[in-house]
């Protein structure tokens, strides 16, 4: 029999024909109508009609096999109910049984191996089969595919806990780099690309290449020794030019390291693309080398301000928006595109497929090594952070500040204490937010505090695993009295952690390391606290209010 051309057919017009005429069909003439369908649509006929007229490939085939046969037509034909009774019937206990091994959590044994380990078609006919429900695993997937199960790969949409301003800072950045581009100064975005091993390596992707001549790369390139070269590419993206440079670093991905990929950027371009600039934006995300709770990268920061003249302001992402980078979909995913399928063998190979990185919107971007050692482990003391004139933005300054190319300043006060404000003092000691009589929190001031010491003498051996021989800043910026006022205020929720610790003159981890002991204390001596109804307040505007409304109102007994 010739099979005709392939003819395209809209599946829904299969589904008339078979929905009008295959109900008034017996079995052997429903079996060779369908073969005569499969054959007119040539290739792919018969999975296309088994799949719309819900049959068995099989019968489509054995119909195609009479037809070519010229068999003679019988009336034999099977009684309705007739043939072989599915497994489902004759085997009630079939599906209880297969749900208790595929039920993810309330059925069956939550710890079960088969669950995680061996969840194929031909364990779970095995499975079922040692439980007394003979099966196949044909029918398994037939049995899965009727329950609505499919295979599926995970899917990447939990994102875990949400930054509480996680849209405000994104307006906040946008805001940000739009007036400094309205006014003409550069805006960049910064982060480290994926290290890449160099060597004759096996590399994700494909590339154009003469038939059966692919690339030969190591077998095992996963494993590689202690010396092993590797590339680190710390990226900078000019949001107003559309270029890029790249800082390939041989030794260790620091702050200092991106500091000076910053540097080198300035140097090679960013000082000629824009000779007016006198401030600088800088967007990036809140890990990596430029975490924002490093002190050694606002230090380092702070150096090339002073070098460079240039008033520079930092905006981090929230945690968790890396992606929404402009470095990530502007610069990165072309560079990775570029060299993908091909090994990079040397820095040089690094370098040329990085310059050679192009887009027709006319994306160009510069590339150079950087051999320079950066060790880890460099520190920056209290004092020195605190003497650098940086200026925290109003809203979270924890990832919005302004350093300026100002000098440090010099502080007259011990490395491990600083002034806070007596007015700032009164009011977080208001009994509306601590909820006792001012008279009340000196008497539990003056009776904790050798507990305190003690404390703080012991989880700084935790910590560190070594006695204390010198006044850590983590444990000793805040005297006694305002350590416990912010365990205190903390407990009551009355304001954020990052309220307190800009109104404290701290950093929100050094606060934070104090609430631990502060909360042992108020145990220690039965102080039962009852938290403030309502949010904490995170702005002083806020604080006022809750100070302001409460005069009416009486105050929170613990």
């Amino acid at each position: 029999m010739t099979v005709p051309s392939q003819v395209r057919v809209p599946a829904a017009v299969l589904q008339y024909k078979f929905e009008q005429i295959l109900p008034h069909l017996d079995e052997r003439r429903r079996r060779l109508y369908l073969a005569s369908e499969a054959i007119s649509l040539g290739h792919g006929g018969i999975a296309l009609v088994a799949d719309v007229s819900r049959t068995s490939t099989a019968t489509i085939s054995r119909g195609i096999t009479e037809l070519e046969a010229h068999a003679a037509p019988t009336h034999r034909i099977r009684a309705p109910g007739g043939g072989r009774k599915p497994l489902t019937a004759t085997d009630t206990g079939l599906l209880p049984a297969l749900e208790m091994l595929i039920e993810p959590h309330t059925r069956g044994d939550p710890v079960s191996p088969l669950r995680w380990t061996t969840l194929s078609l031909r364990s779970l006919a095995k499975a079922l089969s040692e439980q007394g429900h003979p099966v196949g695993a044909t029918t398994v997937r037939r049995l899965l595919h009727a329950m609505g199960y499919s295979l599926q790969g995970t899917a990447k949409t939990t994102e875990g806990a949400r930054h509480q301003d996680r849209d405000a800072q994104f307006a906040h950045i946008n805001a940000t780099a739009t007036t400094f581009l309205n006014g003409g100064q550069p805006v960049i975005s910064v982060d480290t690309k994926a290290k890449e091993w160099i060597g004759n390596r096996d590399r994700p992707g494909r590339v154009w290449r003469p038939c059966k001549d692919p690339i030969k790369v190591d077998c095992h390139s996963h494993l590689f020794d202690d010396d092993q070269s590797a590339a680190i590419p710390y990226g900078i993206y000019d949001l107003a030019t559309n270029t890029g440079w790249v800082n390939v670093g041989t030794d260790h991905d620091t702050a200092e390291f991106a500091t000076e990929s910053i540097r080198r950027w300035w140097h090679r371009h960013g000082r000629a693309d824009h000779p007016d600039a006198d401030r600088l934006l800088i967007t990036a995300d809140a890990g990596g080398s430029n975490n924002p709770r490093y002190w050694t990268w606002r230090k380092q920061l702070h150096t090339f301000a002073w070098e460079s003249g240039l008033k520079i302001t930092v905006c981090h992402f929230p945690p968790g928006t890396s992606k929404w980078n402009k470095i990530e979909h502007r610069m990165f995913c072309h560079i990775t595109a570029n060299w993908r399928g091909r090994p990079l063998t040397s820095y040089q190979v690094v370098l040329e497929t990085i310059a050679a990185t192009t887009t027709a919107a006319g994306l160009r971007i510069g590339a150079e090594l950087d051999t320079g050692d950066y060790p880890l482990g460099t520190t920056v003391t209290a004092a020195v952070f605190h003497a650098l004139p940086i200026t925290p933005d109003a809203f979270h300054g924890d990832g919005n500040y302004t350093l300026a190319p100002d000098p440090p300043g010099l502080s007259t006060e011990p490395a491990t204490r600083r002034p806070i404000d007596p007015a700032v003092t009164s009011l977080l000691s208001d009994p509306t937010l601590t909820g006792l009589a001012r008279s009340e929190f000196a008497h539990l001031v003056a009776v904790s505090e050798p507990y305190w010491d003690a404390l703080a003498e012991a989880a700084f051996q935790r910590r560190f695993h070594r006695p204390r021989s010198y006044l850590h800043p983590q444990t000793s910026s805040l005297d006694h009295f305002h350590r416990l006022l912010a365990a205190l205020l903390h407990r009551r929720r009355a304001a954020t952690s990052t309220l307190m610790a800009q109104m404290l003159s701290v950093t929100r981890t050094n606060l934070s390391n104090q609430f631990q002991d502060g909360h042992r204390i108020l145990d220690l001596h039965g102080i039962a606290v009852t938290p403030i109804p309502g949010s904490p307040a995170r702005t002083l505007q806020q604080l006022r209010a809750r100070l302001a409304s409460a005069e009416d109102t009486p105050t929170d007994q613990l």
